[in-house]
């Protein structure tokens, strides 16, 4: 039996790296599927979706369920994961680190015009007109962009450790195209001072990546950097009508056409290298110094696209992470709530 931990399994990517993951795994392979979500509802509405889809696909093998309630802005609630995996689990197999909180407020539309009419794909790849408050912390003190996106996944896979390792597993990362340098302050790791800290945290997430993957090998435990490109996502759609987002889908479209390979727009596509690269074969593993991105060609056939990316500060990065996690080690001594509500 395969054991694999989806965080954020009910957005748009999360149920969609499900469904590919029953699809990719070998048919007669036993399967439980960790979902994860902040409501019991939307386990509940989650479990259903993947239900459905199984009942459809040609498997033998055994689909079971665990629920894990957790808040990634929410150390204790983190805490309380780590303990229900280990308690459950002496090994797990697969763990897609799905994180993409932003603490956005709105859409500055006049900016949105004019970078879409003076280059559509940029304006539509590597958006600037997306507004985000500046200095947003969690209840935890911490940044709540790098604590959800970065500090709070990196100490679930801290902690885990031990049925990681015995699981072999695969730890994938999904990152982002937006996750260029310029939006990382080395100076500002919590992203505080930031107007970008989405944009940010993605960085951050591609550098904590190749600050730890090297020790992880050691272990036994792989690690992996993706992306999913460009799709549609709920995430933005508060700030959508019907009229702005099926014009957002018609620039996606078009972007495509002209030749953009991110604009997946369907989230099964954008789903597509995180699985390929997490259910590959021992013997074809992929290199683990390069970022791997969900594409298509104009036409919608998906593919896989290799990035290189240029990385600063590693140690420094490593340090500060290793630092606070053992910050966090001393303030979350016999502080275990329980999120376990009966379904």
């Amino acid at each position: 039996m395969k054991v694999a931990v989806i965080t954020g399994t009910n957005s748009n990517l999360g149920l969609n790296l499900a469904y590919r993951l029953l699809e990719r795994l070998p048919a007669h392979e036993d399967l439980t599927l960790v979902v994860t979500s902040r409501t019991l509802s939307r386990v509940r509405e989650c479990i259903e979706k993947i239900n459905r889809f199984h009942s459809q696909l040609e498997r033998s093998g055994v689909l079971s369920f665990e629920y894990l309630l957790v808040d990634f802005t929410d150390m204790v609630s983190i805490l309380d994961a780590i303990k229900t995996l280990k308690d459950k689990y002496t090994a797990i197999n697969y763990v897609f680190i799905n994180a993409a909180q932003g603490v956005y407020d709105g859409i500055d539309w006049i900016g949105a015009i004019k970078e879409i009419c003076t280059d559509p794909i940029e304006g539509v790849t590597n958006p600037h007109y997306k507004i985000q408050r500046v200095g947003v912390k969690s209840r935890d003190g911490m940044g709540l962009v790098f604590e959800a996106n970065v500090f709070g996944p990196y100490y679930f896979i801290q902690k885990l450790l031990p049925i990681l390792e015995k699981g072999k597993c695969r730890v994938i990362w999904i990152s982002s195209l937006m996750g260029e340098a310029k939006y990382l302050n080395p100076d500002d790791l919590q992203l505080l001072e930031s107007d970008a800290s989405y944009e940010g945290s993605k960085r951050l997430v591609d550098l904590l990546h190749f600050a730890t993957y090297k020790d992880l090998n050691k272990r036994g435990i792989k690690q992996y950097l993706t992306h999913p490109g460009i799709f549609a996502s709920a995430s933005f759609f508060k700030y959508l009508n019907i009229f702005t987002y099926l014009g957002m889908m018609f620039v996606f479209y078009i972007a495509r056409w002209m030749g953009s390979p991110w604009h997946n727009i369907d989230g099964y596509k954008a789903a597509c290298a995180p699985i390929d690269i997490a259910v590959k074969d021992d013997s074809l593993l992929p290199s683990q110094d390069i970022k791997y991105g969900s594409a298509t060609t104009r036409k919608g056939v998906e593919y896989i696209k290799e990035e290189k990316i240029k990385v600063d500060n590693l140690e420094k990065i490593k340090k500060y992470f290793e630092t606070l996690r053992d910050e966090w080690d001393e303030k979350l001594k016999d502080q275990v709530k329980n999120t376990r509500i009966p379904m």
